[in-house]
C-alpha cells in the first residue's frame, strides 16, 4: 500500500473551491478533479465525478487498469446526466486524473489538464499529457512555449468529464522504484509553479504532509490565481 497525503486551497483569487480530492486507500485509489461550469457547477461536478469513480472502483471485484476506465467513464455519464436536468448547469464538467494501486504497479488515467508526475531517482518526469488546445493544436502548429504562455486558447481543454462522449482518457502504467513518488495536481499547482520548484520540493526529506504544504504555499506566493489541489503517493523504501 501506498503512504498517501493530500492538500486543497481556494488560492488568493477565487471565491470557491471547485477542485476535489479523495483519499480511498482502503481501494489503493486516489482521486483529483478540477471543476468547471457557471454558479456551483464546477463544484459539484468535481465532487460528484470523483466520488462516482471511487464508488465505481469499491464496487467491483477486480482491481486493474479496465476497471479505472469504467468508473471514469461512468463518471462522465453521471456528470453528463446531471447537467441535462439543470439548464443552471449546462456546460458543467471537470478535468480527473486518478491513480489505481494494480498489484505491483500504479495504474494513472487522466482527462484534462490535471496531471500526474513521477519523482525517482532525484529527478521529475511528467507521466500524463494534457488534452488541452496548447498541447493538441499549439506545439504541433510550432508555436513557441513564450507565445503559448499568454495564447488566448492556453486554457481551452479539448477534453473534460460530463462535456460529451464518447470520453477520450489517457492511461498509463507504471512500476515504482522503492522510495519513489508520484504527484497528482490539478493546473493551480503545475500551471504557477515551475517544475524545478516542484522538484526541489520532492526531493526533501519532509513528510509528504510538509512537502504539500510547502507546494501550495509555492503557489500562493505566486498569486494564487486559481485553486490549488495535489496529492502525494510513496511507495515504502
Amino acid at each position: 500500500m501506498l503512504e498517501s497525503y493530500g492538500l486543497t486551497d481556494r488560492g488568493c483569487v477565487r471565491a470557491n473551491n471547485e477542485d476535489c480530492f479523495l483519499l480511498a486507500s482502503d481501494a489503493g485509489l486516489y482521486v483529483i478533479a478540477d471543476g468547471m461550469g457557471g454558479a456551483s457547477a464546477g463544484e459539484e461536478a468535481s465532487q460528484m465525478a470523483s466520488q462516482t469513480v471511487v464508488e465505481s472502483v469499491r464496487a467491483s471485484k477486480r482491481r486493474d487498469t479496465q476497471v479505472l476506465l469504467m468508473a471514469i467513464e461512468e463518471a462522465n455519464r453521471k456528470v453528463r446526466e446531471s447537467a441535462t436536468l439543470n439548464r443552471e448547469k449546462t456546460g458543467m464538467g471537470t478535468t480527473l486524473v486518478a491513480a489505481l494501486e494494480v498489484g505491483e504497479d500504479v495504474a494513472i488515467a487522466s482527462v484534462g489538464d490535471s496531471r500526474a508526475y513521477l519523482f525517482d531517482d532525484n529527478r521529475l518526469h511528467a507521466i500524463t499529457e494534457d488534452q488541452t488546445w496548447v498541447a493538441e493544436v499549439g506545439r504541433p502548429l510550432g508555436i513557441d512555449e513564450e507565445s503559448l504562455r499568454t495564447h488566448p486558447m492556453r486554457h481551452v481543454l479539448t477534453m473534460a468529464v460530463g462535456l460529451g462522449a464518447p470520453l477520450a482518457i489517457n492511461y498509463y502504467s507504471l512500476r515504482l522504484k522503492p522510495g519513489a513518488q508520484i504527484l497528482l495536481c490539478t493546473d493551480g499547482l503545475h500551471g504557477v509553479v515551475g517544475e524545478d520548484v516542484i522538484e526541489s520540493v520532492l526531493e526533501g526529506a519532509e513528510t509528504l504532509e510538509k512537502k504539500c504544504g510547502l507546494l501550495v504555499e509555492a503557489a500562493r506566493q505566486l498569486g494564487g490565481p486559481d485553486n490549488i489541489t495535489c496529492i502525494l503517493l510513496r511507495a515504502a523504501a
